[in-house]
């Protein structure tokens, strides 16, 4: 199976969202063929053997849809078909890009696989999406100016016990400083 799906373009111009559609075409002696609308794609040859037939265009099509590298500068497919497959309901087209897979089970002869919209996504009978364009990376310069600003690191003195507690000023003079013993849990000069 032969499938030519890469994406490579970087540009942020609109670029026509794509589909592929795997047909099962029957004929009069009881026999199908399968389609593709990619051309260099291979199917099998013409067969009986509706039930293995009707599997593999249902695995090709999942194919054309894993395969795809969703692009995020996509418009909706759907768009560009006049959002024939939801007319009753209208939409704007928005969202981020997601491919889908869709096949009716009623009619059982067409899978589709298409990059449209979030906005018309959940209105497409019989789609399920399988993936969803990644979000573009910030560059350094924008990670450096949305990430907050911490306040300065307050200096901190090691106390025993593996406590500590807020360095105050002069701190660090008061290394030699004596310490006073604690006081008992029952209290001075009590004896347990």
């Amino acid at each position: 199976m032969s499938l030519t799906t890469a994406y490579s373009e970087s540009s942020t111009a609109r670029v026509p969202g794509r589909s592929w559609t795997v047909r099962l075409t029957g004929h009069a002696d009881h026999s199908a063929t399968v389609s593709c609308s990619t051309a260099a794609c291979r199917m099998p040859p013409r067969s009986k053997d509706l039930a293995s037939l009707r599997a593999f265009a249902a695995r090709h099509a999942a194919a054309h849809a894993r395969a795809a590298t969703i692009r995020p500068n996509a418009s909706c497919h759907c768009r560009a078909e006049q959002c024939g497959a939801h007319q009753d309901t209208r939409v704007q087209c928005a969202g981020s890009v997601v491919m889908i897979l869709r096949h009716d089970p009623a009619v059982g002869r067409v899978w589709t696989a298409a990059e449209v919209c979030a906005g018309c996504a959940p209105l497409l009978p019989h789609a399920t999406v399988v993936a969803s364009a990644p979000r573009p990376r910030p560059t350094a310069n924008a990670a450096a100016q949305t990430m907050p600003r911490l306040p300065a690191a307050r200096t901190t003195t090691a106390v025993p016990g593996g406590f500590s507690s807020p360095g105050t000023p002069g701190a660090e003079n008061d290394a030699g400083a004596v310490r006073r013993p604690r006081r008992g849990v029952h209290g001075p000069g009590r004896r347990s």
